[in-house]
């Protein structure tokens, strides 16, 4: 899915009618739960968008191809969890998750009010010309998760790149791409700068709790044989705690989750050129044909015609 189609999405969203949203979606053949799985760059470049969330529908573990920066516009009580690490989101916060890197919301049972972030989109292509250009890694500090808290700090100015960027893409005047992409640059740079200076505060991750503890096992254990029983008896609690905990906190059962995960591990090692057959054993699926399924039902295509649709991309 295209930046085009999440537009359209975006307004859908506005309504805040979860049953008008799931009709709609089934008219554009979208399937709600993979929406986040199955979004593509428009441009070579750079993308960018306001999304706005209301806690009515659930965002699952997903990933992207290419860099994702958000800057936080509310103070909606959301947590986000990047890779294995939770941190709990306020006004100002920019997140950056690279390419490959497993991240989704997480929703109190009731917002404090919507959950509102401007999305930059960046290329890999595009960060390669960025540093060249500044003689530096200025997306090195991205590799690992990182998120900056910028409320308080010499960097709140940061805000104003993303919505300069923003203003350009819905006003399309002319040459508006070329400013787009000039936006992002000055916005890295000065990124880069907060990341090496005092001025910057970095988020903490929220205290451990047993989620935090079994997310971190799951993604030490992809390729083994993960069971709910053998989970259970490691943590020294019940099966039905650790199920009733990634319902409430995930929207997920315990062994959705583990599918999710390892198929995001699964995109990243499939761009490697790995044999399919080898791959999906090392992320723990028995055999092909079971990796095979749970890939074409949660993305919507065979992995033989992911690689394909990404080679062709790049």
């Amino acid at each position: 899915m295209k930046l085009d189609q999440l537009n359209t999405l975006s307004e859908l969203y506005k309504t805040n009618d979860p049953n008008y949203i799931h009709q709609e979606l089934k008219k554009l053949g979208i399937n709600l739960s993979s929406v986040y799985q199955e979004l593509e760059m428009s441009s070579h470049f750079v993308d960018t968008h306001m999304d706005i969330s209301y806690g009515t529908t659930p965002v699952h573990l997903h990933s992207h191809s290419f860099f994702e920066l958000m800057y936080c516009c509310s103070n909606s009580g959301v947590q986000y969890l990047i890779g294995t690490d939770r941190y709990r989101l306020q006004y100002g916060d920019i997140i950056i998750v690279p390419p490959g890197v497993g991240h989704r919301p997480i929703f109190p049972k009731e917002l404090a009010e919507p959950y509102k972030r401007i999305v930059l989109w960046v290329s890999p292509e595009f960060a390669d010309h960025l540093r060249h250009i500044m003689r530096d890694d200025a997306l090195e500090q991205a590799k690992a998760p990182h998120l900056i808290r910028t409320q308080g700090t010499p960097w709140e100015f940061l805000g104003t790149f993303f919505e300069k960027g923003l203003e350009e893409a819905q006003n399309r005047h002319l040459a508006w791409q070329a400013a787009l992409c000039g936006s992002t640059m000055q916005l890295i740079a000065h990124m880069s700068r907060a990341t090496l200076e005092n001025g910057s505060q970095f988020l903490k991750t929220e205290k451990k709790e047993l989620l935090d503890e079994i997310v971190a096992y799951i993604e030490r254990h992809l390729g083994d044989h993960i069971t709910l029983t053998d989970t259970a008896e490691r943590f020294f609690v019940s099966e039905s705690t650790i199920s009733q905990t990634f319902q409430k906190k995930m929207h997920v059962s315990f062994y959705h989750y583990v599918t999710q995960r390892r198929l995001i591990a699964a995109k990243s090692m499939i761009l490697e050129d790995m044999r399919l057959e080898e791959l999906c054993e090392q992320v723990g699926f028995t055999d092909y044909s079971a990796f095979y399924r749970a890939f074409k039902k949660q993305y919507g295509i065979s992995p033989r015609e992911y690689r394909s649709l990404m080679l062709e991309n790049t």
